[in-house]
Protein backbone atom coordinates (compact mmCIF):
# COMPACT_ATOMS: atom_id res chain seq x y z
CA UNK A 1 0.00 0.00 0.00
CA UNK A 2 2.96 2.29 0.69
CA UNK A 3 4.22 1.97 -2.91
CA UNK A 4 0.80 2.82 -4.36
CA UNK A 5 0.55 5.85 -2.08
CA UNK A 6 3.98 7.10 -3.18
CA UNK A 7 3.09 6.61 -6.86
CA UNK A 8 -0.16 8.55 -6.40
CA UNK A 9 1.68 11.38 -4.65
CA UNK A 10 4.21 11.49 -7.51
CA UNK A 11 1.43 11.65 -10.11
CA UNK A 12 -0.29 14.32 -8.01
CA UNK A 13 2.84 16.47 -7.94
CA UNK A 14 3.36 16.15 -11.69
CA UNK A 15 -0.27 17.13 -12.33
CA UNK A 16 0.12 20.12 -10.00
CA UNK A 17 3.22 21.38 -11.79
CA UNK A 18 1.78 20.89 -15.29
CA UNK A 19 -1.46 22.58 -14.23
CA UNK A 20 0.44 25.59 -12.91
CA UNK A 21 2.41 25.91 -16.16
CA UNK A 22 -0.73 25.59 -18.32
CA UNK A 23 -2.64 28.20 -16.34
CA UNK A 24 0.28 30.63 -16.50
CA UNK A 25 0.65 30.20 -20.29
CA UNK A 26 -3.00 30.86 -21.12
CA UNK A 27 -3.99 34.26 -22.37
CA UNK A 28 -6.83 36.36 -21.04
CA UNK A 29 -10.01 35.88 -23.11
CA UNK A 30 -11.95 38.84 -21.76
CA UNK A 31 -12.38 41.68 -24.25
CA UNK A 32 -13.13 44.18 -21.49
CA UNK A 33 -15.49 47.13 -21.54
CA UNK A 34 -14.78 47.96 -25.19
CA UNK A 35 -16.05 44.55 -26.26
CA UNK A 36 -19.24 45.13 -24.34
CA UNK A 37 -19.86 48.57 -25.82
CA UNK A 38 -18.82 47.82 -29.40
CA UNK A 39 -19.96 44.23 -29.40
CA UNK A 40 -18.02 41.26 -30.58
CA UNK A 41 -18.96 38.91 -33.36
CA UNK A 42 -19.12 35.33 -32.14
CA UNK A 43 -20.31 34.01 -35.47
CA UNK A 44 -17.00 33.99 -37.31
CA UNK A 45 -14.80 31.10 -38.40
CA UNK A 46 -12.36 31.44 -35.50
CA UNK A 47 -15.08 31.28 -32.86
CA UNK A 48 -16.58 28.16 -34.41
CA UNK A 49 -13.22 26.34 -34.58
CA UNK A 50 -11.69 27.61 -31.36
CA UNK A 51 -11.32 24.08 -29.93
CA UNK A 52 -8.93 23.11 -32.72
CA UNK A 53 -6.46 25.89 -32.02
CA UNK A 54 -3.53 25.75 -29.64
CA UNK A 55 -5.43 27.81 -27.08
CA UNK A 56 -8.41 25.48 -27.32
CA UNK A 57 -6.24 22.43 -26.71
CA UNK A 58 -4.55 24.13 -23.76
CA UNK A 59 -7.95 25.00 -22.28
CA UNK A 60 -9.16 21.40 -22.67
CA UNK A 61 -5.95 20.05 -21.10
CA UNK A 62 -6.40 22.47 -18.20
CA UNK A 63 -9.94 21.25 -17.61
CA UNK A 64 -8.89 17.59 -17.73
CA UNK A 65 -5.95 18.14 -15.39
CA UNK A 66 -8.14 20.10 -12.97
CA UNK A 67 -10.61 17.23 -12.78
CA UNK A 68 -7.75 14.78 -12.20
CA UNK A 69 -6.34 17.11 -9.53
CA UNK A 70 -9.61 17.10 -7.59
CA UNK A 71 -10.10 13.34 -7.96
CA UNK A 72 -6.56 12.63 -6.74
CA UNK A 73 -7.03 15.10 -3.87
CA UNK A 74 -10.06 13.16 -2.69
CA UNK A 75 -8.36 9.78 -3.15
CA UNK A 76 -5.23 10.88 -1.29
CA UNK A 77 -7.38 12.37 1.46
CA UNK A 78 -9.12 9.02 1.90
CA UNK A 79 -5.85 7.07 1.81
CA UNK A 80 -4.10 9.25 4.40
CA UNK A 81 -7.01 9.19 6.87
Amino acid sequence: MEIARNILVGIYLVICLVLIVLVMKQSKEDSGASGTIVGSSSNNFYEKNKGRTREGRMKMATIILTVLFFILSIVLGIIYV
